[in-house]
């Protein structure tokens, strides 16, 4: 209810990892953001500093996001962000990183074109049916 929404636009920065879990499909990704901004002084566009996100995907999303999605793509991602302490290494160093919940994640169309395909979903009517014939 309290959750921080996010939209990130960047690159894919790793390959999509897909697993069927206990819980339905999983896909995660590392995702490369970088900033763009005009430096005055020498009177050219400029790279700021890349952020890197784990992004996580669940259920239909990760399955779509597995067969449609390639390391170095513009992808827009939206969604619920999370940020992580790690307990204090040897050397006493804490880490925190970032993780986005997906509800949403497409191709950037600034950057290119892309052709949708509608998912026909075949398990359904199944699922349906055999709800009804245990009843």
């Amino acid at each position: 209810m309290y959750d921080t929404q996010v939209t990130l636009v960047g690159c894919v920065a790793t390959q999509i990892d897909y697993k069927e879990t206990v819980n339905g499909p999983a896909a995660r990704f590392r995702f490369a953001v970088t900033p763009r901004y005009f430096d005055r002084r020498k009177d050219a566009w400029t790279d700021g500093a890349t952020s890197f996100y784990t992004v996580w995907a669940r259920r239909a999303l990760a399955v779509n996001l597995a067969g449609s999605v390639s390391v170095g793509e513009p992808l827009v991602v939206h969604g619920r962000l999370r940020v992580r302490e790690d307990p204090p290494d040897g050397e006493g160093n804490r880490w925190f990183s970032a993780e986005i919940d997906a509800t949403a994640v497409g191709h950037d169309l600034n950057r290119g074109t892309a052709a949708f395909r509608r998912v026909v979903r075949t398990d359904t009517p199944l699922m349906a049916t055999q709800k009804s014939a245990v009843v």
